[in-house]
């Protein structure tokens, strides 16, 4: 049933929903009630048909939501501003990892303001799984870069196996990953799985958690210092340690930093927020139907910036700072960029920043709903902003 305030999909969209509804009843048909983690990976990665895997346009005006990145220059330009001096610390052999890169905005213009600097990597690598978002990528990135630039990109389907050095930049990533659903009832923890009614329609249903689930559960509740309340439900991604590693446990000296909405832990699971943050995103409305036809939004579910601190620290890494987006900007040197960019703009590119600006910066925008999160191995502090070190929110995690 199509939700009052939702745009209708056309034909075209609708049928591409159905295939892969249709498989997804399938595989519930055959196997059972399916984990939510299994049912949200296959609406956004099922190859073909998931929403980051499939043609359909997510970024942008045109698309479901707005990123950072998608506003303008601005946010590219604060992560060189920020990291240009690290980067150049690590010496010309340093690449640069970006981790899905959208529709190829962010490597547009922090190439550029890199090169600016002196301070370009050996390569720009772009771990990207979706094959359409490659080929948009690429048609972006060979249009708008000088070529000498371009050169310098590598598009790779795994994070590197051999030891190397650099920058892993990732913005909007972890919202992504498939969440798994817990509740607790009668003190014992329960997983969500999705099953099908009477009539075909998927429904919630749960079952008791598995080991995997239960730790982390348990862990959460020790942490917090109290069990959570009696049919309490929440997001938790037990495969984050995992996941950490993969990505990040061959980087042998240099940064990595991860922008993404979400809280540290004593927020993330608040007695009134009962039924956690798990949302979708469609045509920019943002609402809890997450069963609206599979592959055609976003579901997201915001990060546990306690957990992922802890996951880079369990992959060797060294927390370097943790700050709300809005104070991690101000320290890498907005005001410097915002000049630099303004210079020789019209009364409408002006006011085109100004907005950029705000989105960014306003505490009830992105400001403070975005959080970024630094870590480091084997290099020097002083290579970082002194302000992003001031500004450090560490002992809120």
């Amino acid at each position: 049933m199509q939700p009052a305030d939702l745009p209708a999909p056309d034909a075209d969209a609708l049928a591409h929903s159905a295939h892969l509804t249709a498989l997804l009843r399938e595989t519930i048909a055959a196997h059972g009630p399916m984990p939510f983690h299994a049912f949200m990976e296959r609406c956004l990665y099922a190859p073909g048909l998931g929403y980051y895997s499939a043609g359909a346009r997510k970024f942008g005006a045109a698309g479901d939501f707005v990123t950072s990145a998608e506003l303008g220059p601005i946010f590219a330009r604060c992560v060189a501003s920020a990291l240009a001096p690290s980067l150049l610390l690590l010496g010309a052999q340093a690449d640069w990892l970006e981790l899905g890169g959208g529709s190829g905005a962010f490597a547009e213009h922090v190439l550029l303001a890199l090169a600016s600097r002196g301070a370009l990597p050996a390569r720009y690598l772009m771990l990207e799984p979706s094959a359409e978002l490659r080929a948009r990528q690429q048609t972006r990135l060979r249009a708008r870069l000088p070529a000498a630039l371009f050169a310098r990109l590598e598009w790779i389907e795994r994070p590197p196996e051999q030891p190397w050095r650099g920058v892993l930049f990732a913005n909007e990533v972890l919202d992504a990953l498939p969440a798994t659903r817990f509740t607790v009832r009668g003190g014992e923890v329960y997983e969500e799985h999705v099953a099908l009614d009477g009539a075909g329609a998927f429904m919630r249903v749960d079952r008791p958690a598995d080991a995997l689930t239960s730790a982390a559960a348990r862990h959460l509740e020790r942490a917090l210092g109290q069990p959570f309340a009696d049919g309490y439900r929440s997001e938790l991604l037990p495969q984050l340690p995992y996941w950490m590693q993969a990505v990040a446990g061959t980087l042998a000296t240099g940064l990595a930093l991860f922008v993404d909405y979400g809280y540290p832990r004593a927020e993330y699971y608040l007695p009134q927020r009962a039924n956690g943050t798990l949302r979708a995103f469609y045509r920019h409305h943002v609402h809890d139907d997450v069963f609206f036809h599979p592959g055609l939004q976003d579901l997201t579910a915001s990060v546990d910036f306690s957990a992922l601190a802890e996951a880079g620290q369990g992959a060797g890494l060294d927390l370097a700072a943790y700050v709300p987006q809005g104070q991690f900007l101000l320290a890498a040197g907005l005001e410097q960029v915002h000049a630099e960019a303004a210079a020789g703009q019209d009364t409408a590119g002006l006011y085109a920043l100004a907005q950029e600006i705000k989105r960014l910066m306003l505490p009830e925008a992105m400001g403070e709903r975005f959080q970024a999160m630094l870590f480091a191995r084997g290099l020097a502090a002083a290579a970082l902003p002194a302000e992003l070190l001031l500004a450090d929110r560490r002992a809120h995690l």
